[in-house]
């Protein structure tokens, strides 16, 4: 269950996305392949990492041979303005930026496979929490990533990439939780490929997703010829960090345009990086961005975005009124602009993000449409009006009246209320209600006519998330049924507790002997516990004949791949002498 502490500071609607930990659920090999990675990363990072990274692994909550506690964790990351939730996997972008933007690192509990050690494309603790938390010790990179949370949580995808995300979590998921057959996985891949190539546009949303890749995931800081590693993509791998600061990687100097146009793809390494100067100059980037994005454009333009998407979307008129839903339509007049829009599903009305009363997805069921421009021979917006130049033109209360808009859109009917917010006219509602645009009439028993001269603003998601997505379910915990250990976990539990406990030599000597025998005979490809085994014994200078027997298998094991090789060959080189 969410702490007390936890719930107070996670808005209502995110809250939805946060499960349980569930910590008994990690068994000793998963707390073996976290001490590997963070083991070989700590080795090689500390000189090739930012600076903040060595410091911010203590100081978020992170120990070295233990998977961390995402509560702990949380504790730890407040002093800097931070704090930590355990998620499901893969959520939408849209929400994962909202995390951000309050101040909360999301943070998958699952970890990856013995056999995806060096990386896998699905999320999982080692990048989230190992990867993303030590460098926001970094008060100007702290402050990036919390701006560019505000920001790209506004961004506007396209259906066809809200499609392919849901194939990449598909696909990732298969390759990464080992229970998907040959034929699933193969079938996974299909479509996440069929989902990729009907990506055609390159929308506000993908080119911010670029941007988050190539800075907070896979990001150098300092110069092309001398940079550290400050990316989580980068500090969360074995294989790719190492070989990020190498000349294998092609290092190119940070610019915006070039970086919102150059694509990635997760299931492989990066061919090139992006260097910047200073956290300073990611700021002023994401900044010079947002100046581009629809929720700071606004008008046609915008609301063709929205249509795009066929997902929830939130319209801004000049009136300050906020209309939510699932845009399906916008007629424009003879110059292209947009004089009317049409939304289809539960749609809700909100001003400064406040839901209006009696104007929720109760009301608005089966959808909202309303005119958008000012009256004909009036040059002064509607929405500016005031109560007695209402008067004047028959709009006020318990009057049957006619609009005529200067697009040509015409509203006939009674008026029953009239909606006021800062002193703007922001909402008026009819009975008995003709509305007619481009030769075409419909009846309303009630209209509510969105008030506004044009639109200023147009962001994915709900003006008032808190109301709009109540009634959304909640992410499905997985239930975490506790088993018997294999009897290759029981052996990494053993080096473990020694590990961990100043056992008397012979008790120990007995221990890992007994270890080594069921290595031999039943586990001979495993090379991880082979490599704890024999970095005990060289601690505790014991065993010297059976040092010599782990070496040769594993010796033998480093002839069977190059992957191998190169992880035991990583694994030996830290084990003091």
């Amino acid at each position: 269950m969410l702490t007390e502490m936890k719930a107070r500071k996670i808005p209502k609607h995110l809250q939805k996305f946060v499960v349980d930990q569930q910590y008994d659920k990690y068994t000793p090999i998963d707390h073996a392949v976290w001490r590997y990675v963070m083991r070989q990363n700590h080795h090689f990072l500390k000189d090739t990492s930012h600076e903040a990274y060595v410091d911010g692994l203590k100081a978020s909550g992170i120990k070295i041979n233990s998977i961390p506690n995402v509560d702990e964790m949380n504790e730890s990351l407040a002093p800097v303005g931070w704090g930590a939730v355990n998620i499901d996997g893969f959520i939408p972008g849209v929400v994962f930026f909202e995390f951000q933007a309050h101040g909360l690192l999301p943070i998958a509990s699952d970890i990856r496979k013995l056999e995806n050690i060096q990386y896998t494309p699905a999320p999982d603790i080692i990048h989230e929490a190992a990867g993303h938390a030590p460098i926001l010790l970094d008060e100007k990179f702290s402050e990036y990533v919390k701006l560019f949370g505000s920001i790209g949580a506004n961004a506007i995808a396209t259906k066809e990439e809200h499609d392919l995300f849901e194939a990449i979590r598909q696909y990732s998921n298969l390759l990464e939780n080992g229970t998907g057959t040959d034929e699933q996985i193969e079938k996974a891949k299909q479509n996440f490929e069929e989902k990729q190539m009907a990506v055609t546009e390159l929308s506000e949303a993908e080119q911010i997703s670029r941007l988050y890749w190539w800075t907070v995931e896979y990001g150098l800081i300092g110069t092309v010829d001398d940079p550290k590693i400050y990316g989580a993509g980068l500090l969360s791998s074995v294989s790719e960090g190492r070989n990020s600061i190498t000349s294998n990687v092609e290092k190119w100097e940070f610019d915006l345009e070039k970086v919102t146009q150059t694509g990635f793809d997760i299931t492989k390494p990066q061919p090139q990086l992006f260097v910047c100067n200073s956290f300073e100059q990611l700021i002023e980037a994401v900044k010079e961005f947002a100046n581009t994005m629809a929720f700071k454009v606004g008008g046609t333009e915008s609301l063709e975005k929205a249509l795009k998407s066929n997902h929830t979307a939130t319209i801004v008129y000049s009136s300050g009124l906020q209309v939510t839903g699932t845009l399906t339509n916008i007629s424009k007049d003879a110059s292209g602009e947009a004089n009317y829009i049409q939304f289809s599903g539960p749609s809700a009305l909100a001003f400064e993000k406040q839901q209006l009363v009696g104007h929720g997805k109760e009301r608005h069921t089966e959808g909202f449409s309303s005119p958008i421009g000012k009256l004909v021979n009036h040059e002064k917006p509607l929405e500016d009006w005031t109560d007695m130049e209402l008067s004047s033109q028959g709009i006020e209360v318990g009057v049957h009246t006619k609009l005529l808009f200067e697009e040509g859109v015409s509203i006939i009917g009674t008026v029953t209320s009239i909606i006021r917010k800062n002193q703007k006219v922001i909402l008026i509602t009819f009975k008995d209600c003709l509305v007619t645009r481009q030769n075409l009439t419909q009846q309303f028993n009630e209209f509510d006519m969105a008030v506004g001269a044009t639109i200023t603003s147009v962001f994915a998601g709900a003006a008032d998330s808190e109301a709009f997505f109540a009634d959304l379910e909640t992410v499905t915990q997985k239930e975490f049924v506790p088993r018997e250990l294999t009897e290759l976990e029981k052996l990494y539990g053993v080096v473990r507790e020694i590990r961990q406990d100043s056992t008397n030599k012979n008790t120990i000597e007995n221990k890992l002997s007994e270890v080594m025998t069921k290595l031999t005979l039943h586990h001979p490809s495993d090379w991880l516990l082979r490599v704890e085994v024999l970095e005990l014994l060289k601690q505790k200078n014991i065993l010297h004949e059976e040092q010599l027997v782990l070496l040769n298998e594993l010796e033998k094991l480093k002839a069977l791949d190059q992957e191998l090789f190169e992880l035991i060959e990583r694994g030996l080189k830290i084990i003091p002498s």
